[in-house]
């Protein structure tokens, strides 16, 4: 499925930002960088071979929470806690990244970027006081609508996914640790993979076409996925995927890469009911992939 652009790699096999070795670094690129979206990486696009990507860490991360951002580019990736960084005024700023890159000669951030306390300075006063480059990114656009974290939160909130992808340049995915179902899917209705993932945004109550990774395997496979509340069960959340090339099993970790929305999430009267429309998503994702497919 080659348009399919899905995220290589698992949380896990990410390295750690403690053992990055920063000695060789000419040029870094500092920002939030939620989302890992096509805005910033038109930062990343400026970093050459030497690179590395600071990450200011807020705590309100919800596309790519915590080290999920390394699965979307080749750099090396150092966390810092905005906690820990905001007290610095602009000099002290400079002064610490340079004392965490001795080799520093370039510094890209994007036209919005600010820092210290209250957000006071911003890329005008790196270039005063840095005494290499400082390259400013103008606002990335997207047929003329202009690319930001918020605004993919906002798509995903109502069920846009091919928007969000779009403003992503990958598919929107959400990785987590199985967990146990309510026990009634693969008796009653279809088996499904459950998922506990809450640190990441979850997109509009509904049922969507989707990729799905199982454990370490190297490949996704095609599914259906449902996100929300059983409502015709027992109330309770969930986010579980339907594999649709053969039935699975998952020992510990699942990835569910978002595709397009099929339907509202909807109460059904009965279980016939409920798997019978389920079989109708099924049919529309399985088109959907096999025009994907071509």
């Amino acid at each position: 499925m080659k348009e399919l652009k899905v995220a290589p790699k698992f949380e896990s096999e990410v390295a750690e930002a403690d053992f990055l070795d920063t000695n060789d670094v000419t040029a870094i690129a500092i920002g939030g960088f939620d989302g890992m979206h096509l805005g910033h990486q038109a930062l990343f696009n400026e970093l050459g071979e030497d690179g590395c990507i600071v990450v200011i860490e807020t705590g309100y991360a919800n596309l790519t929470p915590k080290q999920e951002r390394g699965h979307f580019t080749k750099y090396p990736i150092l966390y810092l806690e905005l906690d820990n960084i905001r007290h610095l005024d602009a000099k002290e700023f400079i002064k610490f990244l340079k004392n965490k890159f001795n080799k520093l000669k370039k510094i890209i951030v994007g036209y919005d970027f600010h820092f210290g306390k209250n957000r006071k300075y911003s890329f005008d006063d790196l270039k005063t006081l840095f005494n290499g480059e400082v390259k400013v990114i103008d606002e990335i656009s997207l047929d003329g609508d202009s690319i930001h974290s918020h605004k993919i939160r906002a798509k995903l909130s109502i069920g846009d996914i091919k928007g969000a992808n779009a403003f992503l340049g990958h598919n929107y995915t959400i990785r987590g640790l199985i967990e146990k179902g309510q026990g009634i899917g693969k008796k009653e209705l279809v088996a499904t993979i459950n998922i506990s993932a809450n640190k990441f945004l979850t997109p509009k109550e509904g049922v969507y076409v989707t990729l799905t990774r199982i454990d370490d395997e190297e490949h996704y496979h095609p599914s259906v996925s449902f996100v929300g509340h059983r409502v015709t069960t027992d109330g309770s959340f969930a986010l579980e995927s339907h594999i649709l090339d053969g039935e699975v099993v998952c020992n510990k970790k699942a990835s569910i890469s978002f595709i397009s929305f099929i339907r509202d999430n909807k109460k059904f009267d009965s279980l016939p009911e409920l798997k019978q429309a389920i079989k109708k998503d099924i049919a529309v994702a399985l088109k959907q992939l096999e025009i994907l497919a071509l």
